[in-house]
């Protein structure tokens, strides 16, 4: 069974790519397409995300320091350290995002494989995210299944 792959590149925004990501598994739940219809998200910067997430035991020491206070006190401290940790983690989340979409049928579902290479970039949230599609005799057909295989 030979197989192509769709992908996009949604730069920045973050917010289209978990809009594209929900209308691949509206699509795969409504026209049974589990194994035919595959996606990974594409972060290449993900390890930023981790060191940066490590702030959060400075929350859990500031609200010890402070029980000694007055209640009030501490909700407004322990409010204003988680919102100086989102805001720390929101530079790194809005890093690059790609998605890459591998369409998987038979030999005799050419027509339907066909469609669904000519649906999904026409689409919306796709529309802007600059699609390529990778069949499997092209030149980076090799390196684009390698990627995918690596992805979590």
């Amino acid at each position: 069974m030979a197989h192509s792959y769709i992908r996009f590149d949604f730069g920045t925004d973050e917010e289209k790519a978990q809009q594209a990501r929900h209308k691949l598994d509206g699509w795969r739940q409504a026209f049974r397409l589990d194994k035919k219809l595959q996606y990974k998200l594409d972060r290449p910067d993900s390890a930023g995300v981790e060191t940066v997430s490590k702030p959060e035991p400075d929350v859990k020491a500031a609200t010890e320091k402070s029980k000694g206070k007055a209640t009030e006190k501490t909700k407004g401290q322990a409010a204003s350290v988680k919102s100086s940790v989102s805001a720390a983690e929101k530079p790194a989340a809005n890093g690059r995002v790609g998605l890459l979409v591998r369409l998987y049928f038979s030999s005799h579902e050419k027509l339907s494989e066909q469609r669904w290479l000519d649906r999904i970039p026409s689409e919306e949230p796709f529309k802007s995210a600059s699609p390529k599609v990778i069949h499997h005799g092209d030149a980076e057909f090799e390196t684009t299944d390698k990627q995918f295989e690596t992805l979590v």
